[in-house]
């Protein structure tokens, strides 16, 4: 397991005898993503944006501290100079993202795409993908690589959105896509959070992978 994943999972444990925990690596991620965004950011917004409550964001923002990811003042919550170190590797892993409107690869009312760089050969069928999108409480999640200045889904040849041209401008424009990069859609039909929070689950799930094939390193 990549090292910066597993800090993630590390930061979302649970600490004995802690109950259970209702937050993830890709609420860890994405809390940095507010951090990068907003400098100090607060409580509220992390509860708004995470799709969590209080209580939670309280043990979230303690996890953090304790490995000395983030500095807390009256103002609100920042990343340390670790925290940023961190952040950077993770982003350029997964540097781009955008939503996505319904069509035929992206199956939700709400679908939010990522990309993952450089693991287009870690990835077969995308159903682990899927299955890690549809463990978080999501509809699912769509993985496709770009090929040949084809969009193609995970397991096929087929250009995917050959009769959507529209669909494949917009994911060439926000995500910028090459021949060994991963685009993974999540998708959901009541919230675009969990669509988000998907997407980001399959493409760090990704990342997790490919120390099985021993050849990414950051």
């Amino acid at each position: 397991m990549h090292t910066y994943v597993k800090l993630l999972q590390e930061i979302s444990g649970r600490y004995a005898p802690s109950r259970i925990l209702s937050f993830d690596m890709a609420h860890v991620l994405k809390a940095f993503q507010l951090m990068e965004d907003n400098d100090h950011i607060s409580r509220e917004l992390l509860c708004h944006e995470l799709n969590l409550g209080e209580g939670s964001i309280k043990t979230l923002i303690k996890h953090l501290k304790m490995h000395n990811m983030v500095e807390t003042s009256n103002v609100g919550t920042v990343m340390s100079s670790k925290g940023k170190k961190i952040f950077n590797h993770l982003q350029s892993c997964i540097p781009t993202e955008c939503v996505v409107p319904y069509c035929s690869i992206a199956i939700g009312r709400y679908n939010y795409a990522v990309l993952v760089k450089n693991l287009r050969y870690v990835v077969r069928s995308g159903l682990e993908q899927r299955d890690a999108a549809i463990k978080i409480g999501a509809l699912g999640a769509t993985t496709l690589f770009y090929i040949n200045k084809k969009i193609i889904i995970a397991g096929s040849t087929y250009d995917a959105l050959r009769t959507e041209p529209s669909i494949r401008q917009l994911l060439l424009d926000n995500l910028k896509p090459e021949e060994m990069d991963v685009i993974i859609i999540g998708s959901d039909e009541l919230d675009p959070r969990i669509a988000e929070h998907a997407a980001k689950t399959a493409a760090l799930v990704t990342l997790m992978d490919h120390e099985k094939h021993g050849k990414y390193e950051f």
